[in-house]
């Protein structure tokens, strides 16, 4: 069992910038992949940003270019650096992981992101 708690979220201007991180305990040593998901009010959560454990990266069509994912390895951590944020940015962001035999199945509690226009 892997514990995920997600940070960083709040109020931010349209075209600024948030730092979203997310501390993985528990067996955090077995995880393969990194993702941040989103969610916003009355939409399917869809995933925004994923990352290896060697570092290769994939992002939604909608955020590249402003979003950047990376990790830690040794702090077992994840970050999701968000530049020129939009309004259409807003929701829940959620962190997930995944393990060599397992899809992105287990998240954390996820963090608000509110944007102000």
């Amino acid at each position: 069992q892997v514990q995920l708690v997600e940070s960083g979220g709040g109020l931010v201007q349209a075209g600024g910038s948030l730092r979203l991180s997310c501390v993985a305990s528990g067996n955090e040593y077995s995880i393969n992949g990194m993702a941040w998901y989103r969610q916003a009010p009355g939409k399917q959560r869809e995933q925004v940003a994923q990352i290896s454990y060697v570092g290769h990266t994939n992002y939604a069509d909608s955020v590249k270019g402003r979003f950047t994912i990376s990790r830690d390895n040794a702090k077992n951590t994840v970050y999701l650096q968000m530049d020129s944020v939009k309004p259409e940015d807003a929701g829940v962001y959620y962190c997930a992981v995944s393990f060599l035999t397992t899809g992105f199945d287990y998240w954390g509690q996820g963090t608000q992101v509110t944007v102000s226009s």
